[in-house]
């Protein structure tokens, strides 16, 4: 056979789609703050491509949740609320509950498999914490508990979650107190998973409801800005990178 027919098509990633990526790491990382406007033709004209993907980008993220549009005002980034960050836990809660649910009906072979692949994750949030690298140690956080709904194999479950994971993010990203006592997170996630490789799951039940609630103190937020910036000053160049 023709060593060429076995080759396939590299795939491509849509513009819109590498647009929406860039945007999302941008409200992340906080270069875009809650109330900030997303200007469209900004964004086409900053990326050198055509308004229609820049639309889509935002469509996107509106659908997603991260950005809101106005009427007759244009797009904004969503300002998050303590009612929005409860509700964001609280959907977790209940898909991660599920999640373990399943991973506790295994064999011990088969949870031995995902509590490795947990502790891998937890050094990198022991390396977060030691650096004080707190934007690696939200991520690793999320990474270690996306994993566990991942290995699930539950592939509605999977989805649900990935809907929730830059919601998350963000939460983790503004909330003031988010992750006050670093060590404590830590021996949490060590918890679960010694908890998970035993299987048990009322006390894995218990720990995760314990894990992923909030106090009052916890869901503090900064103010919210009571005017969006003008699309003059919605853009920061560093943030969105040439698209070849």
């Amino acid at each position: 056979m023709n060593g060429v027919q076995t080759l396939s098509a590299i795939a491509t990633r849509p513009t819109a789609v590498i647009i929406a990526d860039q945007l999302r790491e941008g409200i992340i990382e906080g270069v875009f703050e809650p109330g900030d406007q997303i200007n469209e033709a900004q964004v086409a004209t900053q990326l050198n491509v055509s308004r229609g993907p820049v639309r889509e980008a935002l469509h996107r993220l509106m659908q997603e949740g991260i950005l809101i549009g106005r009427p007759n005002r244009g797009v904004f980034v969503r300002k998050l609320t303590a009612d929005d960050v409860i509700e964001v836990y609280q959907a977790r809660e209940a898909i991660e509950l599920a999640a373990v649910s399943i991973l506790t009906g295994k064999d011990a072979t088969s949870r031995a498999a995902v509590t490795e692949q947990l502790n891998q994750v937890i050094s990198r949030m022991r390396e977060s914490v030691e650096t004080r690298d707190w934007s690696a140690l939200h991520r690793s956080d999320l990474e270690f508990h996306t994993a566990l709904v991942r290995e699930a194999r539950n592939t509605r479950l999977e989805r649900a979650y990935a809907t929730l994971a830059t919601e998350a993010l963000i939460c983790m990203a503004h909330l003031v107190d988010a992750h006050p006592e670093p060590g404590h997170v830590l021996q949490k996630h060590q918890e679960i998973v010694a908890l998970l490789e035993a299987g048990d799951l009322p006390a894995l039940h218990d720990t995760l409801r314990q894990h992923l609630s909030l106090s009052e103190d916890e869901l503090r937020l900064p103010d919210d800005v009571e005017q969006p910036p003008s699309s003059a000053d919605a853009l920061t160049a560093p943030v969105l990178r040439s698209i070849s």
